[in-house]
């Protein structure tokens, strides 16, 4: 990785999406499909809050980035794709106002949360879990500003929340940075906080 090119990446993007405001990032599984219900829950997301005044920021590729993205490309607001390039399953999503493409995933997970008022986690995989505890361990060190960090679907996330609960226990975690992750199991949940937290 070289350093330089690391911050032509970030110098790229901020010149690009700083004008951007009241943003919205949603990540979760490239691999869910059309016929997936999460899939349809993830395009009406994205619709949501696009059509109340939210940009929809993604990882820009397949699965419930494509859908939140095809949801907000056909509402009001602006639905935004930082892609990287990958040898599998990575490829740029059609319903994109505007597509950044990096060959780093620390530049991308910067760029995916600098500009972001809230962080929506579908369920998802090793990717999305890697920039879910990103997310926590900015602000749990305070080198991020504090946004709503909602998982959505308590089912598949319990498991993990009980792990954290366990760390909570041995004063691994402090609860209060526990307390910063919001879960809900409907689209309305996730309105009412995104609406009721982040001003437009």
């Amino acid at each position: 990785m070289s350093l330089v090119t690391v911050g032509a990446e970030l110098l790229s993007a901020k010149e690009r999406l700083q004008n951007f405001k009241n943003n919205v990032t949603i990540f979760g599984s490239a691999r869910i499909q059309e016929s997936d219900p999460i899939y349809t829950d993830a395009y009406r997301l994205g619709k949501e809050l696009s059509n109340a005044g939210y940009n929809v920021f993604t990882g820009g590729g397949p699965g419930i980035m494509s859908a939140s993205n095809k949801g907000s490309y056909e509402g009001k607001s602006k639905s935004i794709g930082l892609n990287i390039e990958l040898p599998n399953e990575q490829s740029s999503n059609p319903y994109l106002d505007e597509n950044i493409t990096f060959n780093y995933f620390f530049s991308r997970k910067v760029m995916l949360v600098k500009y972001s008022s809230a962080c929506i986690y579908f369920p998802g995989g090793y990717g999305t879990a890697d920039e879910l505890m990103e997310v926590l361990t900015l602000m749990q060190t305070r080198k991020m500003n504090k946004v709503p960090i909602i998982l959505y679907d308590s089912k598949f996330w319990s498991s993990l929340l009980s792990w954290i609960e366990q760390t909570v226990d041995k004063s691994y975690v402090n609860r209060e940075h526990f307390e910063l992750i919001k879960v809900v199991d409907s689209i309305e949940e996730i309105m009412t906080i995104v609406e009721s937290e982040v001003c437009l």
